[in-house]
């Protein structure tokens, strides 16, 4: 004991003699086989690439991705400074978003389902010349996507203006995304649809392009797409 104690009080701890002192357990290492160049090492390093590829690829599964079955759930949600108003709400069960965004069908229903609540909420005589709709700007495609496909019907079931390109976006991403002014409506009052929404940042930058303009705006979507 009193040369385990002269060891810790000196000035300096001779290491070696410290782990020489001390035991470890030891398990079943017969997993890693490999790491000594045993009968499991893997052929070579893209192997080990393509084990990596494999499970990146897990996390793009369709199986894992967000879903609705759209049962009817009106809601008012607050998110990233906006007030929104939405129909549906993500599930764990039912039509995963790819497919419900891949299928012609699903527009009419969008805008049969979402045009009732419009009405109620801002009134049946919305053609009076001051009620237009637009949506939130295209990214990734040059032809008109789900959110645009919705917006120009309920325009159409509305009968008020449509305008597809508001907004044009400098970035692809969701997050922080950068929006500039490409067509300004006339209408003072703007009806922004977008088809899913989850932070609620694509509204909010509608919001700060479109308000500071003199707009009154009013945020609808189809699935709030977080539970």
């Amino acid at each position: 004991m009193a040369d385990s104690h002269s060891r810790v009080e000196g000035a300096a701890v001779d290491m070696g003699e410290v782990l020489r002192d001390m035991t470890f357990p030891v398990g079943d290492l017969s997993s890693l086989d490999f790491l000594s160049g045993g009968d499991a090492a893997p052929q070579s390093r893209a192997q080990q690439k393509d084990l990596f590829a494999v499970q990146k690829r897990k996390s793009w599964d369709k199986s894992t991705e967000a879903r609705c079955d759209f049962s009817y759930k009106l809601r008012l949600t607050r998110r990233s400074n906006v007030n929104f108003i939405s129909i549906w709400q993500k599930t764990v069960y039912g039509r995963t978003l790819t497919d419900i965004k891949g299928d012609p069908d699903m527009v009419e229903f969008f805008a049969k389902s979402l045009v009732p609540v419009i009405k109620e909420m801002l009134g049946y005589n919305l053609h009076n010349g001051s009620w237009c709709i637009c949506t939130s700007p295209k990214r990734r495609h040059k032809t008109k996507n789900f959110a645009t496909l919705i917006s120009e019907l309920i325009g159409k079931m509305l009968d008020i203006p449509f305008y597809e390109d508001v907004a044009f976006c400098h970035t692809k991403q969701r997050v922080n995304a950068v929006f500039s002014l490409n067509v300004l409506p006339k209408e003072p009052n703007i009806i922004v649809f977008d088809d899913f929404v989850t932070t609620g940042q694509t509204l909010a930058a509608m919001k700060h392009l479109l308000q500071p303009l003199g707009k009154n705006l009013v945020f609808f979507t189809g699935i709030n797409n977080k539970l």
